[in-house]
């Protein structure tokens, strides 16, 4: 199809008529997925990026060399795999916990698997923010790891988690448009369905500006929260 005729008054017709049936219900389940799965990754991510920062040979309670080497390997192969590669490398795992590949749901799986060694790294980062003279402090009072890692690095990394967060639902919400090339709902699955596969450049667009207004909004609740929480702006 010519692109130029893509957007006749017939074409939009039909476009608006897709936009009234699907849309709504194709963003409930854009913003479903997304939200689940950046849960579940933050669940998994969230330890794990404490792990990379506490248990270091240089942290507060460290692990033996080979057992962090074996994590950040772990850690660095996921996040290496490009995100279509990664869904089909799961399908076997996605079927044995929902028990179908394909649809809204059975994205959540590779979504949470590609998204948990991003917000790990994130974590990692956040931590590593913070100065080592308030955890100098914490120790010489006899503070425990434990005490030191949930009561002084984690509460003062809060601002900076919000914010890596904010881009973790940000990307997994880019990811879940992909996954509508092997079978994803959502928008994603609208705009495969529709705007490539049918050459409806117009449902197309719409779904692209749905995205981006949905981004937009999770980026500037995010943005808020982390400002509210952020104790030296309230000085």
């Amino acid at each position: 199809m010519n692109f130029s005729t893509a957007f006749t008054p017939e074409k939009l017709a039909e476009a608006l008529e897709i936009i009234k049936r699907e849309f709504l219900s194709a963003t409930w389940d854009t913003v479903y997925v997304t939200l689940l799965a950046t849960l579940f990754a933050i669940i998994i991510g969230l330890p794990l990026g404490m792990i990379l920062v506490a248990c270091d040979e240089k942290g507060i309670y460290p692990w033996p060399k080979f057992i962090m080497k074996i994590i950040n390997v772990i850690i660095n192969f996921l996040r290496s795999v490009p995100f279509l590669i990664l869904m089909v490398m799961v399908i076997p795992l996605t079927r044995a916990i929902v028990g179908t590949s394909v649809g809204t749901v059975a994205s959540i799986v590779p979504l949470v698997i590609a998204a948990f060694p991003f917000i790990s790294r994130l974590v990692e980062g956040s931590l590593r923010e913070v100065s080592p003279n308030i955890i100098e402090m914490a120790q010489s009072i006899g503070a425990t790891p434990l005490q030191i890692l949930f009561k002084v690095m984690l509460p003062e990394s809060v601002p900076s988690l919000i914010n890596n967060f904010t881009i973790a639902i940000t990307t997994i919400m880019s990811y879940t448009a992909m996954s509508g090339a092997i079978g994803g709902g959502g928008l994603g699955k609208i705009a495969m369905t529709y705007g490539y596969q049918r050459y409806k450049y117009a449902v197309l667009c719409a779904a692209v500006v749905v995205l981006v207004i949905l981004v937009q909004l999770f980026q500037s609740v995010g943005t808020w929260l982390s400002l509210k929480s952020d104790k030296r702006l309230k000085h």
